[in-house]
């Protein structure tokens, strides 16, 4: 942690020289709520955690112009842990982005640890709550681990042209064997007015030891704006060993331990309400589990965001799911898998 610290002193002072020559701009989130979890062998957990809504992190990110419409960029972000003060990953400074590239009129390339277009589209279109709060997507979808972001990373942005963009990924595996945990998606999105639908793909390679087996994720979004809510809706369909992790795979119900679906199913149905000085958020989601387990999940979430300035607001949220034939979901949030197939969060995040 005195390494960590150290490292962010010498930063934030090179950043403050360096506004002379260039734009540097140092961004965060402090997110901290009351938890409660119940219905799981755990019991009644009431715990105070750093990013439930959304992750606590501080950045760093600047550009400069390279003349004939060329640009550089960079970004360093990290994860912080507001409730213990400490780095949200052991042994890793910026792991939640570290990247630099070329933005022209060909739209832009990056290289470094990047999210995915899985990800980009289901915080971005589907959820009501971007994947935060305990009524986030990540309860029945499957949104943990390289499914969010990877490492070794190349991406591509396209300009929006009539409404259109596409969006390109490729992670390298750097192991022995070039093909083992390497991974490469896409999305394409369109918008035209109110109206913006998504299609994203994401495919994996297990190491040598599992074969090298392939999973596939696919996710359908789209989003529709009125003048006083938004429509959320999102599809995904799941295939491969490794396409449908579970949040909580520590057997979080006792008993026989639960199953990682291999071929399923998500739906989700949401809504986003503007609602006096902050909004209501909600959604109702379903897994279809399509193997011989068939452990099917349903869940429901509501919240509330009230903002007591445009940088500061209180945030409320509730969610249950219902397990079936010993499926193993639980309501996460943000930066937790969760204990139970209950839990609310209580908190308050403000953004710099």
């Amino acid at each position: 942690m005195k390494k960590a610290a150290r490292m962010l002193l010498v930063l934030a002072g090179a950043a403050g020289s360096a506004q002379a020559q260039s734009p540097v701009t140092i961004y965060g989130i402090m997110d901290a709520a009351i938890v409660g979890e119940r219905g799981g062998k755990e019991g009644a957990v009431t715990k105070v955690t750093s990013g439930a809504a959304a992750a606590s992190r501080i950045g760093f990110k600047g550009s400069e112009a390279l003349g004939g419409g060329l640009s550089a960029f960079y970004t360093l972000e990290m994860g912080v842990k507001i409730d213990s003060g400490q780095v949200d990953a052991t042994g890793t400074l910026f792991n939640r982005q570290a990247l630099v590239g070329l933005k022209g009129s060909f739209g832009s390339v990056a290289l470094g640890r990047q999210y995915t277009p899985y990800h980009n589209t289901l915080v971005q279109v589907v959820d009501p709550f971007n994947t935060g709060y305990a009524g986030t997507a990540k309860n029945l979808f499957p949104h943990f681990g390289s499914n969010i972001r990877t490492s070794n990373t190349v991406t591509y942005f396209s300009p929006r042209v009539r409404g259109l963009d596409v969006e390109l990924a490729y992670s390298a595996g750097e192991q022995s064997d070039s093909s083992g945990k390497r991974q490469f998606g896409g999305a394409v999105g369109f918008v035209d007015g109110p109206l913006t639908v998504r299609l994203a793909y994401n495919s994996k390679n297990g190491d040598a030891a599992s074969g090298f087996v392939r999973s596939r994720n696919t996710l359908l979004g789209a989003q529709y704006r009125l003048t006083s809510l938004t429509l959320h809706a999102g599809y995904g369909i799941d295939r491969g060993p490794d396409s449908s992790p579970l949040g909580n795979p520590n057997n979080p119900y006792g008993g026989v331990a639960p199953t990682p679906s291999s071929d399923g199913r998500e739906v989700l149905l949401g809504v986003t309400v503007p609602f006096k000085q902050g909004k209501l958020m909600a959604s109702i989601m379903h897994k279809d589990d399509r193997t011989a387990f068939n452990q099917d999940g349903s869940s429901w979430g509501i919240g509330y965001l009230h903002a007591l300035s445009k940088r500061t607001g209180l945030y409320a949220s509730y969610a249950h799911i219902r397990n079936r034939n010993g499926a193993g979901f639980t309501v996460a949030n943000n930066t937790e898998a969760g204990t139970g197939n209950t839990g609310y969060n209580l908190g308050i995040r403000h953004s710099f």
